[in-house]
């Protein structure tokens, strides 16, 4: 742990009243869990918090204690405003624009650009949620169940389950601790990774009608035709590129999600050890980390394929 920048967060905690928490667009699993565990945890010592997410809980994290309290607009004052698991500033999403610097940036992406006053980053980690594990007591911030299954969400889903290259024995450490809490991990493992909506389970048939492949590439193509079709009300890939990312015989997996602002969402992930896909996202605008990276993307959907495809080869010489 970084001495300094634990002080340095510890006296700005200790002056905050009123503190903003937010985190990217489209948020996964550890996003949720990050501002969740963080939100409740500084609540719970006696802060007034609200925390914030451009595009709202997924479906899939609605059960977590306390995912009624997150908005999608910032409503009245804060004097401390603090993003999780956001690796540039402008993945908050508009309702953050104009706020300016944040003082606290905390994130796990080793691509992270530290916009924050004080930024603490730990690209070991296989999560933010996993630094908020270590840091929360450091902080004199307890971990409580809800806020202990909000963190335990987050290191479910990032590491897919425990199945990323970067899980560690210290990531076993950290999941044993949060469950002596009282968690039940089964059940936030079914409902982080396991159990989809109905329209989720149309929407991956449309994408996996398309999947392709070519040179150590497999990749699925979401258009915003397939969720309308399916009836799916978000705007990400509802974790298609887990299932893609379980298939067997490449080096890299893609997924390319149309926008309907004339954008594509693109996510990579590395399928042999060794390869980072982390390069490629951050030459599109994106960021990431090793085993796992994401990109906004302008153009059309087949002017990006295009081009991110003949770049994730270049790059990676396949």
């Amino acid at each position: 742990m970084n001495e300094s920048i634990n002080r340095a967060i510890l006296s700005r905690l200790a002056e905050a009243r009123e503190i903003l928490v937010a985190s990217h667009v489209r948020p996964d699993g550890d996003a949720v869990g990050a501002l969740l565990g963080l939100g409740l945890a500084l609540q719970d010592s006696g802060k007034k918090v609200q925390m914030v997410l451009a595009d709202g809980v997924p479906s899939s994290f609605k059960h977590l204690e306390g995912a009624d309290q997150i908005k999608t607009a910032i409503n009245g004052k804060f004097d401390t405003f603090i993003t999780v698991d956001c690796a540039d500033f402008k993945r908050t999403g508009k309702p953050f624009e104009a706020i300016g610097q944040p003082d606290i940036n905390i994130d796990h992406h080793v691509t992270n650009e530290k916009f924050g006053r004080i930024n603490l980053i730990e690209g070991e980690e296989v999560a933010t949620s996993a630094i908020l594990t270590n840091h929360l007591p450091v902080w004199g911030l307890q971990i409580t169940r809800p806020v202990a299954a909000a963190l335990l969400t987050g290191i479910i889903t990032d590491t897919l389950g425990f199945r990323t290259s970067n899980v560690t024995p210290e990531s076993m450490r950290q999941t044993a601790a949060l469950m002596e809490t009282g968690v039940n991990m089964p059940e936030l493992y079914m409902r982080g990774l396991v159990r989809r909506s109905y329209a989720a389970t149309r929407y991956w048939g449309g994408g996996l009608s398309k999947l392709s492949k070519k040179n150590g590439i497999v990749w699925g193509t979401l258009t915003l035709e397939d969720r309308k079709a399916a009836g799916y009300s978000g705007s990400d890939d509802a974790d298609l590129i887990n299932i893609i990312s379980a298939i067997d015989g490449f080096k890299v997996g893609m997924i390319f999600v149309e926008q309907s602002d004339h954008r594509v969402k693109i996510s990579w992930r590395a399928l042999e050890p060794g390869i980072d896909v982390s390069p490629i996202a951050k030459f599109f605008g994106g960021g990431g980390h090793a085993a796992a990276a994401g990109a906004d993307v302008d153009g059309t959907l087949e002017e990006v394929q295009t081009k991110a495809l003949r770049k994730t080869q270049e790059t990676l010489s396949l």
